[in-house]
């Protein structure tokens, strides 16, 4: 709370507003898996926005050694998996899923798997989904609205600007199976990118 308290007075320096739709959606009982697109740096100050308190998230380690960055979301509780590494990644996701039981909090997820601020979703990986499945628990999708307009990723430059974002209603997975997790990714994928789209004021 206190690094949330913190991180969301950074958008008056750097002139960016939010515009927050949804946040009902995270009224869940119990555990959840939330997913959202990733695109800069900036998604940590949108993130500040709308967290709730009982979530943690799940970054790639090399974040850990990303300097002021990589001390405020280790201080965060931030759970850290090694992409290189596909046993250590599992394993790291099985301990996920019991705490996420057992602790009684919302896990989030960026599917994506890398920062994309191309305007468009990259395919997701299944990870996120699995567990969902595995533990019974909704996805509840996050979508921000495009940074193309005002921000230079190769430039790592941005002007002022408004970042819409969007908490997607629960997608149940109670009763699903293993044989399910393809089609609740390419649903979840699908339903992300079309209010990416509306969001972004793009065409679909």
């Amino acid at each position: 709370r206190i690094i949330r308290s913190v991180v969301k007075t950074f958008k008056y320096f750097f002139g960016v507003r939010f515009e927050v739709k949804g946040l009902e959606n995270f009224k869940v009982e119990g555990p959840a898996i939330i997913v959202s697109n990733h695109q800069s740096i900036l998604d940590m100050m949108g993130l500040m926005e709308i967290l709730p308190d009982d979530c943690v998230q799940v970054a790639k380690k090399e974040l850990m050694y990303a300097g002021t960055v990589g001390l405020i979301i280790y201080l965060g509780g931030v759970i850290f998996i090694n992409r290189k590494s596909t046993t250590s990644a599992k394993m790291v996701m099985a301990e996920v899923g019991k705490s996420m039981a057992t602790e009684n909090v919302k896990v989030w997820v960026y599917p994506e798997g890398t920062r994309n601020c191309t305007g468009d979703l990259l395919p997701f990986k299944k990870g996120a989904f699995h567990l969902a499945v595995q533990a019974q628990v909704p996805v509840i999708p996050v979508v921000y609205s495009s940074f193309t307009t005002f921000y230079n990723p190769k430039t790592k430059l941005f002007t002022s600007g408004k970042i819409k974002v969007e908490v997607l209603p629960p997608i149940e997975t109670k009763g699903l199976t293993s044989d399910d997790v393809s089609d609740l990714t390419d649903r979840c994928f699908h339903t992300m990118r079309e209010t990416l789209f509306r969001l972004s004021g793009r065409p679909s």
